[in-house]
């Protein structure tokens, strides 16, 4: 039994719920660092302050995807996860431009991007339940279009309210600019409409189809927790997790004690690296119990991944660490180094903070310009060639910004960012599908996020006390490193081993 061919339209229907997701992410995206500004927080403290969206999506994404291989209701498996997620993260966009103080925003940003994780996650493993492997790239250079078109629009919406509209783009100290509120105002409309889309124009197959699919697909196989991994190799990277967790937590603890200067933010990675060794000792005394649910499966297969996956993960890694440092320094990079300003309520820093905002429309816009391009070069090549090329442009891009004093030089190093992220929201994806079980898809497409979210927790808690440290708190110095990590993740690119059958150009 094989999947049917999907028509044009029926995967554009699919993939359109992505458009309102992107509007919400490119609104974060674009105008967190500036509310938290506004808000009154220290340069050196707003990667801390961003870290409650990677830390939710490192929770979130695995559990969501974990139950949706699960689910089955009468709007489907992936769908119902899709319409909570929409309708949560749209009150969250509605509320965030009016947050009273810095905390309640960090709040916020905390319930907004959680909310958004839960619908975003199913939409990966949607194409690989809904598409056959010969559709799939068409389904994920879809999404990157949507991501792409959604992105554009979100993140220009504050320049088009304050230039097409006349909405003004300043207030008085400690209120978020009009044109930052109503950006939020149609994002979260857009969100839901657009989600809403998917879930009533879409379906998807029932339980007993996927199961003769599987059974029929070369893909068919059950990752078996004693095969690929040992309850005695689970607790010894537990140990070794938790003895380098407890280093490095005693390191920050000294480190906090013998300078003048506060990096609790430092105690975020090395509890982190903690609790995991922890989770994965607790887990293999679990198993050896027989013990086996739910949480010890989730916690398990984080070491049952396929080859792909793992080496994808360091590309992963390095690429991601570079898109959160310039999600996070940009405006700040930007509005002090480019146009000499620091303060927060002058024009000269709210229109540059507004030029942030289309320079980030621009690398969107490329992206979904080059979305089907990408497949075209690929065919020619091959997917980690185009991946690698595509990194090493978006790398020197955010390097130039050092160099540049000009709006025009800006909106030219977002070229070279807008390819690298095309190819980021489409070849991985393409290059990991075809390695995974069927049977543990959404799943495993939720660690695969783990990959993105720790290395912007990384980004999150190093880059402010590097830039502190060693930069004199210049941020311009952070869009440097991301640079060069971006260009190191396109290197590793090479390093990956695929398969015929999970070509992007099949």
């Amino acid at each position: 039994m094989e999947k049917r061919k999907l028509g044009f339209w029926e995967i554009w229907n699919m993939s359109f719920g992505f458009l309102g997701i992107q509007f919400g992410f490119a609104l974060q995206n674009a105008n967190t660092s500036r509310i938290f500004d506004t808000l009154g927080a220290e340069v050196d403290k707003i990667g801390l302050y961003w870290l409650a969206a990677p830390l939710t999506g490192l929770i979130i994404q695995p559990i969501v995807g974990y139950f949706s291989d699960r689910t089955w209701t009468r709007l489907g498996r992936r769908r119902p996860y899709f319409l909570v997620g929409a309708i949560l993260s749209s009150i969250a966009l509605l509320f965030m431009p009016n947050s009273p103080s810095l905390w309640v925003a960090i709040g916020t940003l905390w319930i907004m991007d959680s909310s958004i994780n839960i619908s975003m996650e199913p939409f990966r493993a949607f194409v690989g339940d809904n598409l056959s492997e010969q559709q799939r790239t068409l389904g994920f250079s879809m999404q990157s279009f949507f991501i792409g078109l959604g992105a554009v629009v979100g993140s220009a919406l504050p320049y088009i309210f304050t230039n097409w509209f006349d909405v003004a783009n300043t207030a008085p100290e400690g209120i978020i600019p009009p044109s930052v509120k109503w950006s939020f105002y149609i994002g979260g409309i857009v969100f839901l409409l657009a989600v809403l889309w998917t879930v009533i124009r879409s379906k998807e197959y029932s339980p007993e189809e996927l199961h003769a699919f599987e059974k029929g697909s070369e893909n068919h196989s059950d990752v078996s927790l004693e095969k690929t991994c040992s309850e005695s190799r689970q607790r010894t990277i537990g140990f070794v997790l938790t003895v380098i967790g407890s280093l490095l937590t005693y390191f920050v603890h000294d480190l906090n004690q013998t300078t003048k200067d506060s990096h609790k933010e430092l105690y975020i990675l090395s509890i982190g690296i903690l609790t995991a060794g922890v989770l994965f000792m607790l887990v293999s005394l679990l198993r050896k119990k027989q013990i086996n649910n739910g949480f010890t499966t989730i916690i398990t297969d984080l070491l049952n991944m396929p080859k792909t996956m793992k080496q994808l993960a360091w590309v992963q890694f390095f690429s991601w660490f570079a898109l959160f440092s310039m999600w996070i320094y940009t405006t700040n990079a930007v509005t002090g180094h480019v146009f000499g300003t620091t303060d927060a309520k002058s024009k000269i820093y709210n229109d540059a903070a507004d030029w942030v905002s289309v320079m980030f429309t621009v690398y969107n816009g490329v992206a979904a310009a080059v979305a089907f391009l990408l497949p075209v070069l690929a065919k020619r090549t091959s997917n980690k060639f185009t991946h690698m090329l595509a990194l090493v442009f978006g790398g020197f891009g955010l390097i130039s910004i050092y160099f540049l004093s000009d709006k025009v030089g800006l909106l030219l190093a977002m070229i070279g960012v807008g390819i690298a992220w095309a190819s980021i929201l489409s070849i991985p994806y393409a290059m990991l599908s075809g390695a995974l079980p069927a049977q543990k898809m959404g799943y495993y497409m939720g660690v695969f996020n783990f990959f993105v979210v720790i290395p912007q927790i990384v980004a999150g808690t190093i880059l402010g006390f590097l830039v502190k440290t060693f930069f004199n708190n210049e941020p311009i110095y952070a869009l440097i490193i991301g640079g060069v990590s971006m260009i190191l993740a396109g290197f590793l690119t090479l390093t990956v081993t695929t398969s015929s059958k999970i070509n992007i150009n099949e």
